[in-house]
Order: C-alpha cells, then structure tokens, then sequence
C-alpha cells in the first residue's frame, strides 16, 4: 500500500520528480549524471528502479541530488553501508533483479489498479499532503546549502577567508624534496640582545631571484621581502627572511609520482635568520631603508615570538584568491609567503611598542579570480582505498601540464593545456591546508599586483626605547 507521496516541479533542472515509499522497501540506490562543472551547470536525469517490495506493483522513485562531478563518491556517504547519500554510490550487494530504466522525461501519474483503498490508507494520503510543502521546503533548503548531502557541505556560514592551518610541530622533510640551491646556508641562532642595546631596524625587498637574473622579475614587480637588523652596542647586523625550503615550483605545484595516487608536495616554507646584510643585493635593484628602532628586550621578545611562528606555520602558500580585482571584493584563501612573514614581524614589533616611520610600504601578490570556492577534501577522502577515483584523476590531469619541461615544444604544449583548462574551461584545483578546492576561475583569472600596505601602527607601551 503506497503509504507516502511526493511531487515536486524542480523548475532548476525542467522536469517533475515524484518520490514514493513502499512498505518492505529493502534497499534504495542514487544514480547521479554529471554535467559540465566547469560552467557551473550541472544536468540530471530520472532514473527509475524496480525493487523488491511487498507490493510489485510499486515502483520506487529514487532521489536525485544536484551534484559536480568531482562530488561523486564510491563509498557510502553517511548511515547504513549500502545506503548511499545522494551523490555517493551503494556498497552493498546489488539487487539480482535488473534495473528497468525510464526515459528523462517524467512519467505519467500512474492511476491506482488495486482495490479500493481502506480508510487506514485515505487517512495516510491525507497526512501526506499535510507534509508534501514541508518537504519540498526542506530539499529546496538542502539544494542551497551545499552540492550533495554527501561529503562535506558548503555551509552558507563558512568563514572567508579560509583561516591558516597551523600545526603543533614541524615535520621532517621527505629526502625526495630536493632544493635547487640550499636553504637558509649560512643560517644562524638569533642571538640574545642586551636590554639596553639599542637596534635599527630595515626594510629589505629585492626582485626574486636576484641573484640569478638580475632585476628581470623585478620589472614585473615579482619582489621578495626580508627584514634587517643593526646593533648599536656590537655593530653587527642581521638578516631576517621566510621563504621556500625547496623553491617556489614546488611550492606551487606538486610532483606525481610513479607509483603514488595522490600528488606529491614538497610546499613547506621557514624562517632564515643569519650574521650580515648583503648591501648590495639589496640596494641595487631593491630597497634597503630605516623603517624603525627598538631595544634589546623588544629584541628577544621578538625572537620568541618568530620561534612560535616558525614552527607552527610550515606550509607555503603562493596564491591569494579573491572574487574579483575589486579592493572590497571577498577573498576566499590568503598567501602565505615572504611577505606575509615580514608583515607579521612588524605588527609584532608594533605591539610591542616600536613607532614606525611614515614611509610608503609596497608588496607582490599573485592572485587567482574566482566564484565561491568548492570544498572537495583532503588527501585520505579523494585518493585514499574509499577515494574518488574520479575526482583523484581530474586532480592529477589538471597538474600534469605544470610539471618541469625538458624542452621548449614540450613548455608550450603544455601551456596550451593550461590555458584552456584555467581560461576556457574555468577550472583550477587548489591545495590549501593540506586539502583540495575546486575553484569556478573567472575573468581576468590571474593578476600580478604590487600594492601598498602601510606600517602598522603600536598598541601597547614600549619596551625600554
């Protein structure tokens, strides 16, 4: 006996969906087809299923979600094992009785051939039609507040932008991360200063790569930030930096291994302090000004300070990604790179009391453009033994062409590949936090800026200056 009835017109997709339940109903299964994700639309279709209930006459109608195709899943999203959420695919044995599908268009209402129904049944229906608003409520609810109900949702809630993870320790490098040239080499301990010593602080910034190709990056405004320090008590000075312990490409884009599911990242970053300051590298083609002067004790307490900050904040993060070049536009993922650490260390240095000169400050950003970020999961949950697969391949076929290039024909095919990916078909795949985002890429896609951040301005009273 048909206990409940659902009809809904789904103005989205174009088609009516009807939902029943039938008592002795064993088992229900989602059958989902994707669409195209890179403009953002995504198609649908009825699929119609006869199972084993009580009544033979009944045909279940199974729910079908609005889903990406990266949401997809292999494993049973959440309840019983072999009862998928919506986007996720049965694990449980499947029935021996064949599938009878429907074509896309909705059915007909099937009129009732059994005999009349009992007053237990007209009294069912009646409640039915008390709940029917509430559910189509509820679903519209549900469409809204993420992709599936499988997985992770996209709360409306969430936080922008994305906090930065920090992590309770550093761990070791793997020995197949392998730097170019060698981090931090004639690195140092920060040394105890005096209490009454009296130290000048700099601003240092350079175009990256300095050393190899001269100002070309910085004719782009490609600048990378340190932080300079003067004893007046000893005469020594000192360089400060954050940067890459494996260079920028791997930072930026992973390795695929042979062998390996999942991509290869070789992204952390970490402070370098060290005796000296290379005038010249700095002044050539860079900067190197007084910014501020600050005592011993404002000294230490800042080491303190950077120890913390180096230890839990290991990740590299190249890009920034915003929803359009707007200044007010929403930014969905911040950096985390040079600048940010330089930026860091003066507002500590201001909360501890030091007065900054009124001098103008400018730093690099390199910036995504995108729609609202899609949360897709972490390394376990996409390219793990319940991963998915098909998501898992999207991922590593959108970071093949970024892979270092033996040859010139071999670069430009693959910024061919590149281009269409990211400009003609809106799509890029962001690893942030150890986990991936699906980005809805929009114009102008990517921009270089050089922008002004002002000194920051003390908040408690000063230590001894």
């Amino acid at each position: 006996m048909l206990e409940t009835a659902y009809r809904a017109a789904d103005k989205d997709f174009g088609y009516v969906k009807r939902m029943r339940s039938c008592p002795g109903l064993q088992k229900t299964e989602t059958v989902v087809q994707s669409g195209d994700v890179f403009k953002g639309r995504f198609s649908t279709r009825l699929v119609f299923l006869r199972r084993r209930t009580k009544n033979p006459r009944l045909l279940r109608t199974l729910h079908v979600a609005r889903c990406p195709p990266h949401a997809l899943q292999r494993g049973p999203s959440a309840g019983t094992a072999g009862r998928p959420g919506p986007c996720g695919r049965a694990q449980g044995r499947p029935s021996s009785r064949p599938a009878r599908l429907s074509p896309a268009a909705s059915p007909a209402r099937p009129q009732h051939r059994g005999p009349a129904r009992s007053p237990a049944g007209r009294a069912a229906m009646g409640a039915a039609r008390h709940y029917r608003r509430l559910l189509l409520l509820l679903l519209l609810l549900a469409a809204a507040w993420g992709p599936c109900f499988s997985g992770e949702l996209r709360s409306p809630q969430r936080r922008w932008p994305v906090p930065y993870r920090r992590f309770d320790y550093r761990p070791k490098t793997d020995p197949y991360c392998q730097a170019r040239y060698t981090f931090c080499p004639t690195g140092s301990a920060i040394p105890v200063m005096k209490e009454e010593d009296v130290i000048e602080v700099y601003r240092l910034q350079a175009p990256v790569w300095e050393f190899k190709y001269g100002d070309l990056l910085g004719h782009l405004k490609i600048m990378h930030d340190a932080v300079g320090f003067k004893s007046s008590l000893t005469g020594k000075n000192y360089t400060m930096e954050w940067y890459e312990l494996f260079q920028l490409g791997n930072c930026t884009f992973p390795h695929l291994r042979p062998g390996m599911d999942a991509p290869f990242w070789c992204n952390q970053g970490a402070a370098c302090f060290y005796e000296g300051i290379d005038d010249a590298h700095w002044k050539e083609n860079g900067t190197l000004v007084l910014v501020t002067t600050i005592s011993g004790t404002m000294f230490n307490e800042m080491a303190k300070w950077v120890k913390y900050d180096n230890e839990t904040g290991i990740y590299y993060e190249t890009w920034t990604v915003q929803a359009s070049p707007d200044k007010q536009s929403t930014v969905w993922f911040d950096s985390y790179e040079c600048s940010k650490f330089i930026l860091r260390t003066y507002q500590k240095l201001a909360d501890l009391g030091a007065v900054f000169k009124k001098i103008q400050t400018n730093y690099t950003s390199i910036i995504l453009f995108s729609g609202e970020p899609i949360y897709l999961g972490n390394e376990t949950s996409i390219f793990g033994p319940l991963g998915n697969r098909t998501l898992a391949a999207a991922i590593r076929d959108f970071y093949y062409p970024f892979k270092p290039h033996r040859t010139v024909g071999e670069f430009f095919v693959d910024l061919l590949k590149i281009i269409d990916r990211v400009i003609l078909n809106h799509q890029f795949y962001l690893f942030y936090n150890l986990e991936y985002w699906f980005l809805p890429m929009k114009f102008p896609y990517l921009k270089i800026i050089y922008e002004e951040v002002p000194l920051p301005i003390g908040s408690k009273t000063s230590f001894g200056v």
